[in-house]
């Protein structure tokens, strides 16, 4: 039998448990998006974490839940998971999803347009170790700035759907979510207050460093 990369890495790397599998059927049966992390994204943003030793972690898009379990799960006793999320139906169904996981107490929700809780946090003064941006694409690149402004030194930086479907390949693909993620590379790419790098797995994960 020949396998895909993504099939082999699954198969050799990846174990998605039974927690992780019940969110994606819990969302599917909501007649949610399922646009969940691919299960080998997920597995790199817990590794990510407890390689960075995060002690904070922010997410943009808590949808139902799949990526904050993995996040939560990789924090220490006293870490904790700051969820932005649009939609509060959204960010009550990931938070009861991640009750059921033994994680609801790690997790702090706030709903509503993303880049006013972006002002809000900053203005609170809060900062954190690690970001994952999954959210509204247009706003990728205002979200890459707010990130920066909240990172500790060192902090890691992460996106998903950078490769849009590989449809960012095509220069004649100029759809406004294409367009804004080519944008959002590009700048992840060129900032002097970041070191990153695409990778190409999945649906695409930038991560960066803040210098």
């Amino acid at each position: 039998m020949n396998l895909t990369r993504e099939q082999y890495v699954r198969a050799v790397f990846v174990r998605e448990d039974e927690t992780l599998q019940a969110v994606r059927t819990s969302i599917t049966e909501a007649g949610m998006p399922s646009i969940s992390v691919a299960s080998e994204v997920g597995k790199l943003l817990e590794l990510l974490v407890k390689m960075t030793g995060a002690k904070r972690v922010l997410e943009i898009g808590a949808l139902g839940g799949y990526s904050g379990i993995v996040l939560a799960r990789a924090l220490p006793q006293d870490g904790e998971l700051v969820s932005l999320e649009l939609l509060p139906e959204y960010a009550d169904f990931a938070h009861e999803n991640l009750k059921k996981a033994g994680l609801g107490d790690k997790v702090q929700y706030r709903t509503g347009e993303a880049l006013t809780s972006l002002q809000q946090l900053h203005e609170e003064g809060q900062r954190f170790d690690l970001f994952f941006i999954d959210a509204d694409k247009v706003n990728y690149s205002n979200y890459l700035d707010w990130a920066i402004k909240l990172a500790n030194p060192g902090a890691v930086i992460t996106a998903d759907n950078v490769l849009q479907g590989d449809r960012i390949l095509n220069d004649a693909e100029q759809g406004e979510n294409v367009v804004a993620i080519r944008a959002f590379n590009e700048k992840a790419a060129q900032d002097p207050r970041l070191d990153s790098l695409l990778l190409p797995f999945g649906d695409g994960l930038v991560v960066a460093r803040v210098n």
